[in-house]
């Protein structure tokens, strides 16, 4: 039976080295997806969006493959993997779902679904793994050693801001600077 294990993390480098991680563990590439924000603005290209995967993750063979793709309500993003690329499908062909169904479908509940889109949407970024019962104990520590968000602590953050469900019609989410 195969397991998909899904975390999220506050930085694209966390996310990255758990991939690497992950692939030095014997976890085979074309099984792990990341999914995260370009840190460096919205006005880059996808060879920077590779620049950064191949500065972060070295010779990781899944950051190897790294593009950039547009997803409505996220906005640019940084993405390798099966995940990514039925995202990428979906947007392409004008599928309903986008990223929250490229979720579901990898056997994400939906309430999950929506939390990691917007996570993404926040500028986090999403590592899942499709893995054997056997490699999931091995691939939740490496993910969980990595100090992954708390999805309640999270969840609850976003709903005090009225948050209810990501919203792939929404604009691109901007953080706003604090006021000092």
């Amino acid at each position: 039976m195969t397991r998909t294990i899904t975390r999220s993390y506050d930085s694209y480098a966390i996310a990255a080295d758990v991939v690497e991680k992950l692939e030095t563990a014997g976890i085979p590439a074309s099984d792990i997806s990341l999914v995260g924000r370009n840190e460096r603005g919205e006005e880059s290209n996808a060879a920077e969006g590779a620049g950064i995967g191949a500065g972060v993750g070295g010779a990781a063979g899944l950051l190897a493959g790294l593009g950039m793709i547009a997803i409505p309500g996220i906005g640019p993003v940084v993405a390798a993997g099966w995940l990514a690329a039925t995202a990428a499908g979906a947007v392409a062909g004008a599928a309903a779902g986008g990223l929250v169904g490229s979720f579901i479908n990898a056997g994400v509940d939906e309430e999950d679904a929506h939390y990691y889109a917007e996570t993404v949407r926040r500028g986090g970024s999403v590592v899942s793994v499709k893995t054997s019962e056997s490699q999931a104990p091995a691939a939740e520590a490496i993910m969980d050693g990595a100090t992954p968000i708390d999805r309640d602590a999270r969840l609850a953050q976003y709903r005090q801001e009225g948050w209810s469900r990501f919203d792939e019609k929404a604009e691109p989410y901007r953080a706003t600077a604090p006021v000092i």
